[in-house]
């Protein structure tokens, strides 16, 4: 739990301080130096005592009261009346929630709402005709292109506005810390390690004891975009020991198929032996231990915040605002296994609530509340183009 307090609170606990500190020097203070210790009798000091456990208990309230607030935007807020709604990706979830918390609070005219059905079912449902905007993990195919196009009558904008790891998050008795190389990890999803002891595994792990449990594979049932990102690392990274091709639906018999983020980390969660691919949040709320991974200068990266900022930050940018990321780059300290999030919107008829939602996302405040709820910040030079091309929907 983060303790975030807004200005206003601040302000009161600094106030509560100030109390302490008069408490401090009111006059039984005074009557403990104004003469001998044993001179003293006990209703000073208890009357002191008794103001100390008020000023303490009150600072305590407030300060609990504090946790889980959104933080207060350094900008004010453009808000604008009316409903918008989306869905799609469920690792954005978190994300989204976090601002809709905090554009609400700003703005009481405005509603949002976002469901959280999967990238697949996202743009579906954005296609035929659903929702102000969809969440996907992976760029419109050339054939959604021209059906969402259709939808708006008029072009559709991909806006890259959440970024963050996707974690290996796994439930291993005993072990707390794992190590596994690009070729370990395809042969484990693969099917072809099937225990946690396997030479494999152990000579990315020397001198862990490893115990001889099955793996028990956890991923998506339905049609995902953190599927389809994990497979094309898995494609890029190993191509010898992952040969099953990328794709947004897991294309592979057995395991243990879920259907969401949470669910996957709440399978993973239950079952001894099990690994998955999550967006790295899911695993931190969870408190899921998560696998650090082989990158190719030879070193091992965790999946933190600041380490996928690297991955995204050397990716390449298009013009339509798509990320072309490099899985096999070396660059230092980089974790490779990144994913973002697109919101979907009609460029020529976006309403004024949709577009002053996103303006506020994509801003300096939305980021830094995305970055509270265990996401990337997008990188300042992507952030302004997402800005400019935010600045240009009708």
């Amino acid at each position: 739990m983060r303790l975030r307090a807004p200005a206003a609170v601040a302000r009161l606990l600094l106030a509560l301080a100030a109390s302490l500190l008069q408490a401090l020097t009111a006059r039984p203070l005074q009557a403990l130096t104004a003469r001998p210790l044993q001179a003293l009798t006990a209703r000073p000091l208890q009357a002191l005592t008794a103001r100390l456990r008020l000023v303490l208990a009150a600072s305590l309230l407030l300060a609990l009261t504090a946790c889980d607030q959104p933080a207060e935007p350094e900008t004010p807020i453009a808000c604008a009346s009316g409903s918008v709604s989306g869905q799609g990706s469920s690792a954005q979830t978190n994300a989204i929630n976090a601002w809709i918390k905090a554009y609400q609070i700003a703005c009481a005219d405005a509603a949002v709402a976002y469901t959280s059905t999967g990238s697949g079912a996202g743009v579906k449902s954005f296609i035929e005709g659903t929702g102000d905007f969809a969440g996907t993990d992976t760029p419109l195919s050339a054939a959604d292109l021209r059906s969402a196009a259709t939808r708006c009558g008029g072009p559709v904008v991909h806006l890259p506005l959440v970024v963050g790891p996707i974690a290996l998050a796994y439930n291993v008795a005993g072990v707390g810390d794992l190590r596994l190389t690009p070729p370990t990890i395809a042969k484990i999803f693969s099917g072809t390690v099937t225990t946690w002891n396997d030479k494999a595994i152990a000579t990315d792990n020397p001198g862990v004891v490893l115990p001889s449990t099955k793996i028990s594979i956890v991923h998506r049932a339905d049609g995902s975009g953190t599927t389809a990102n994990f497979l094309r690392y898995l494609t890029a990274a190993a191509p010898s020991d992952w040969t099953h091709g990328a794709g947004s639906d897991w294309p592979l018999p057995g395991g243990l198929g879920q259907r969401g983020s949470h669910r996957v980390a709440a399978a993973i969660t239950r079952t001894d032996g099990a690994i998955g691919y999550v967006e790295s949040s899911y695993a931190r709320v969870t408190d899921l231990p998560t696998v650090r991974v082989g990158t190719a200068d030879g070193s091992y990266a965790q999946p933190a915040d600041w380490a996928a900022a690297q991955s995204i930050a050397a990716a390449q940018v298009t013009e339509d605002l798509r990320l072309e990321i490099d899985y096999t780059a070396a660059t230092a300290g980089a974790y490779p296994i990144v994913q973002v999030t697109y919101e979907l919107v009609c460029r020529n008829t976006i309403s004024d609530v949709a577009r002053s939602f996103l303006v506020y996302a994509a801003g300096e405040s939305g980021q830094r509340a995305a970055e509270q709820a265990g996401y990337a910040p997008l990188p300042p030079a992507l952030q302004a183009r997402v800005t400019a091309t935010l600045s240009t929907l009708r």
